[in-house]
């Protein structure tokens, strides 16, 4: 008994050991960080990186922050703490010296400001004896900058996935969150508003989650869990936001001519123009989840596919064998196309039969999604088989995806179920049931016609 109580101790040892060195190989964090600098986002160094302006503009903000009003997501009661971050003004000016295009001019605690320049005043005059020498004249600005953080979305796609055999199992999940801000400059000549700008940003969370549970014998039970959740900080994704609508009021300030003697020559400009054209053409097709519709696929399509077939007859023993399909699609909406092909396919079971059959189908295709790369897809539809003995007919219905892999070539994955008429494809009647056959797929389709 007491060398069973040391093997417990020993064990529990060891495998503390082993848990600490799995941390160092996931990546977790196994002892404290001293502070480092903060991180910066992709559009910080595109910020740096951009042409610089004749003269800078000095520029005032007030007020830039959360109008939301909303609290984190909680599944554990009230959770008082807001969704974005309070110090929206701040990151906000951050990228406006990043850009390097602008003197941003201390707005946001205005009073604070004049309070301290009073201060020095009156210790000049008490102290100093000093009347004469004035302070300089504060700066004021020739644009505004206003706006904020107008909505945070929660759970605007959330999916996952898993699988568990005999007590082992893994899953993953994900989460994908929504910022939106509007960034504006306003005249502070005559109050006109040039330009306003919009962005958007998701944030993705991510969890991955490993477990083990098996009984080694009748009285001992063995469990392990393995798990890693990562969620992309609110803080960077409102830095990135921001920064983002920064360099989109720069370029559309330069196009649209509305940034005066700050833009000396255009045409030194004209790059950073026309990649953010081409940027804006095609995010006007995107829509919610940072999907991008495309329109690749024409009104003809050509397709060869490679089918593993399993009979559904009367005899026992049915074997996998390999077939193949190719065929034609015509497409008179974006959703529906007929297709037609021809189709090579054998029933076989283990050392009864093997019989080989020439098909013809012809069915009707609904693509669900068809602005989408990724779209599934259903069909329906009729059949014939032909043989060295007779022609048989079914009918067929199956289903699958689609992924455009590139511009009018599509990879697809499908499986398809075959109805007979009669239930004599093996040669042998038994029972009412009529033969059927099970098809799974793996091929591509090129579009080649135009609309």
């Amino acid at each position: 008994m007491r060398i069973y109580t040391k093997f417990r101790i020993v064990f529990g040892i060891v495998l503390l050991y082993v848990m600490q060195g799995c941390t160092s190989i996931l990546g977790l964090p196994a002892e404290k960080e001293k502070s480092m600098m903060g991180e910066i986002t992709p559009y910080t160094t595109e910020l740096r990186n951009l042409p610089l302006p004749k003269e800078k503009i000095v520029i005032g903000v007030y007020k830039f922050r959360d109008q939301t009003g909303q609290y984190k997501p909680s599944e554990n009661g009230n959770n008082w703490s807001t969704a974005v971050p309070q110090g929206t003004t701040t990151i906000l000016i951050k990228a406006l010296e990043d850009s390097r295009w602008f003197t941003p001019i201390e707005r946001e605690n205005i009073a604070n400001l004049l309070n301290e320049r009073q201060i020095i005043r009156s210790t000049r005059q008490e102290y100093l004896k000093d009347v004469g020498q004035a302070l300089p004249p504060l700066l004021y600005a020739g644009t505004l900058l206003e706006g904020g953080v107008i909505s945070y979305d929660s759970n605007i796609m959330t999916g996952g996935i898993g699988a568990r055999y005999f007590g082992i199992g893994a899953s993953t999940q994900y989460r994908q969150d929504r910022i939106t801000i509007y960034l504006r400059a306003v005249s502070t000549l005559n109050g006109e508003i040039l330009k306003t700008v919009y962005v958007s940003k998701t944030i993705l969370s991510t969890s991955i989650n490993g477990s083990f549970f098996k009984y080694v014998d009748t009285e001992r039970l063995l469990e392990a869990e393995v798990g890693v959740t990562q969620n992309e900080p609110i803080q960077m994704a409102v830095t990135d936001a921001i920064e983002k609508a920064v360099k989109s009021l720069i370029v559309e300030g330069i196009r649209d001519k509305i940034w005066g003697k700050a833009v000396d020559v255009p045409a030194k400009y004209q790059q950073i123009v026309d990649e953010y054209n081409a940027e804006q053409k095609i995010s006007n097709n995107r829509l919610v989840g940072n999907k991008y519709p495309t329109n690749d696929r024409q009104n003809v399509s050509i397709f060869g596919q490679i089918e593993a077939n399993k009979v559904r007859g009367d005899y026992v023993n049915p074997k996998t064998t390999i077939g193949g399909k190719l065929g034609i699609k015509y497409f008179f909406a974006d959703n529906f196309n007929l297709e037609a092909n021809a189709n090579v396919f054998t029933l076989e079971n283990e050392n009864i039969i093997s019989k080989t059959y020439v098909g013809a189908e012809l069915n009707l295709e609904y693509l669900i999604i068809p602005k989408f790369k990724l779209s599934p897809y259903v069909y329906a539809g009729l059949g014939s088989m032909f043989s060295t003995d007779k022609t048989r007919y079914k009918g067929q219905f199956g289903g699958g995806l689609e992924y455009l892999v590139q511009k009018n070539l599509g990879l697809r994955l499908s499986s398809q179920y075959d109805l007979g008429f009669t239930d004599d494809w093996d040669g042998f009647v038994n029972g009412q049931r009529k033969d059927q056959n099970l098809r799974f797929a793996l091929g591509i389709n090129f579009y080649i016609g135009k609309k």
